[in-house]
């Protein structure tokens, strides 16, 4: 079996390493094998801003004021919100409710794991 590395660019078969790189002689892309590796095993994971798994069901904490379109006031930051449902490919990647506001989508980006 064959130990060539494809590059992630452009798949080209034709890859060498330098220093602790790897390099594509076709699109002259860089890369660490290392970080590589990693971002696949995290890939399709949702992560929370402090870089913890998100799954179905989860309770989650806000972490800043969001502005609400529509709304009058923002949704607090130390706001609870329990029961959240991922939806993977979204900007907006979690659905959930919220007390005095109702159904609405948040990123993952703006709640920590409760």
């Amino acid at each position: 079996m064959s130990d060539t590395v494809l590059c992630p660019k452009c798949s080209s078969e034709f890859t060498y390493p330098s220093d602790n790189m790897m390099v594509c002689s076709q699109c002259f892309y860089e890369w660490n094998p290392e970080e590589t590796a990693s971002e696949v095993a995290n890939e399709g994971k949702i992560l929370d801003s402090n870089g913890n798994e998100l799954q179905d069901g989860d309770s989650v904490v806000v972490v800043k004021d969001l502005p609400v379109k529509g709304a009058p006031k923002p949704v607090k930051a130390g706001t609870k919100v329990k029961n959240i449902r991922l939806r993977p490919g979204s900007d907006h990647n979690i659905d959930c409710k919220i007390d005095g506001f109702g159904a609405m989508a948040l990123k993952s980006e703006f709640v920590k794991k409760a």
